[in-house]
């Protein structure tokens, strides 16, 4: 095997991956820009929308992380037909999970909003909002699972593609439904909500066109509505399944749910405060966005090095992944500080919005290694073992035993201003990663499932 081998898998998976989520992050911005023009309330509202967003996407993304260890590591075991059945299994779980979330927000969409927000039009608009992009949480569904198939066969360059034609729709779409052009009617940010739903929609269905193609090649047939008979694992128990599934589900979906209380924290220190925190989601987006691709990388790579058996190698690698991205999230770290003033000024909102989100993200370049090598860690390297049970321990130790006391704390008690607020909360991280560190040099977590 020649030298570069390793570092080639890496950038065949983690650049694509990067890619994705750093143009789906840019493309945030200019929606960001757009609605932000609408005024500080609807950059708010869209901001605590997008949070229940979020907590969707992370619930999603719990589902499709468990699919991407049972299906590198049977593909690194050379079985494909378990490998399909863990596709078909989560393609399901999915589309159930996304339902609920649907129902959720088309029923309860004020109630829900005033959980992040005590201001009436800030709830009204984030409500209408929340109502349209929850038609978008299937297409998203079925998308994240076709594109976990696709990374684990090595084939992340198709999902990079899709997404980058999913998202000039829907920044074309943002310019006509935001402001009424080509003789439509100007939506504002609800318009912002429809091209979302809409490129959503496209991206899914590229997605589906794609990995029909790709399988048809390889003499197979794919199916995104698969028999239930096809979806069981035949070589896990159940109990052996649900001990990987739930702690992933529970980290994730606990780690969202602290980011809404976060948000609520934001929103009820003041309108202003947490417009300007909704600025800088682009950027946190845009910066861990670029490294998140060597996180999925480690999750694939070691994974199947650890479905062969491997485990020296499997070490080794994680090793290497991991400088990859201290040194990656230095250099990012410091382009944000640089670049924060020129970012905030392509916004027209007050100068003290612009003003607080620089402090944010100040505070944000200064725990983002930290971020970035938990990010990698945690949520790839370890993950990869399935010793999902331990890393949820930590998880929630770190965000509720640490995070969330801290953020009301310093809110409510101390009444500190909103980037003290973000930085003291943040130090979450520095638990997490010193309680990830000692199970990683132990090697307990490579296991082959």
């Amino acid at each position: 095997m020649r030298k570069d081998s390793f570092i080639q898998q890496v950038f065949k998976i983690a650049l694509p991956v990067a890619l994705q989520c750093m143009l789906q992050a840019s493309f945030s911005i200019v929606d960001q820009v757009m609605v932000g023009s609408m005024g500080s309330v609807s950059v708010a509202a869209v901001g605590i929308a997008g949070k229940l967003s979020t907590l969707y996407s992370v619930v999603i993304g719990a589902v499709v992380s468990v699919a991407g260890i049972i299906i590198s590591q049977y593909l690194g075991a050379n079985d494909k037909e378990e490998a399909d059945r863990g596709f078909s299994l989560h393609t399901l779980i999915s589309l159930g999970i996304g339902g609920v979330f649907m129902a959720m927000c088309l029923t309860l969409p004020v109630q829900l909003m005033s959980l992040y927000s005590s201001d009436s039009s800030t709830i009204a608009a984030s409500a209408d909002y929340l109502r349209i992009i929850a038609f978008g949480f299937l297409p998203y569904a079925v998308s994240m699972m076709i594109s976990t198939r696709m990374r684990c066969m090595e084939r992340a360059s198709l999902p990079l593609v899709c997404s980058i034609i999913a998202s000039l729709i829907n920044t074309a779409l943002n310019y006509v439904l935001i402001f009424g052009k080509l003789g439509f009617t100007a939506m504002g940010a609800n318009g912002a909500a429809l091209a979302t739903v809409i490129s959503q929609i496209f991206n899914a269905l590229l997605l589906i066109a794609a990995m029909i193609a790709i399988d048809k090649k390889n003499g197979l047939s794919f199916r995104i509505l698969p028999r239930i008979a096809d979806a069981w694992l035949t070589k896990m128990t159940c109990g052996s399944y649900l001990a990987i599934f739930l702690p992933v589900l529970v980290i994730e979906f606990m780690w969202s749910l602290s980011e809404n209380v976060y948000a609520s924290v934001y929103g009820h220190i003041g309108t202003l405060e947490c417009a300007a925190m909704t600025l800088t989601y682009p950027i946190q987006g845009l910066t861990v966005g670029a490294l998140s691709g060597v996180s999925q990388a480690a999750g694939i790579l070691i994974g199947k090095e650890l479905g062969k058996g491997e485990t020296d190698s499997a070490f080794k690698k994680s090793g290497r992944l991991l400088l990859y991205g201290l040194i990656g999230s230095f250099i990012l770290a410091s382009l944000t500080v640089l670049l924060m003033g020129i970012y905030t000024d392509i916004y027209s909102v007050e100068d003290y919005v612009k003003h607080t989100a620089q402090q944010i993200l100040i505070s944000f370049a200064i725990v983002l290694p930290i971020k970035v090598l938990n990010m990698i860690l945690g949520g790839g390297i370890v993950r990869s073992g399935g010793q999902t049970r331990t890393m949820m321990v930590i998880e929630l130790l770190g965000t509720w035993g640490f995070g969330v006391p801290l953020a009301l704390l310093s809110a409510y008690v101390w009444k500190l201003s909103i980037p003290l607020v973000y930085f003291i909360l943040s130090m979450e991280e520095c638990v997490r990663l010193i309680l990830t560190w000692i199970i990683f040099v132990r090697k307990d977590w490579m296991k082959k499932i």
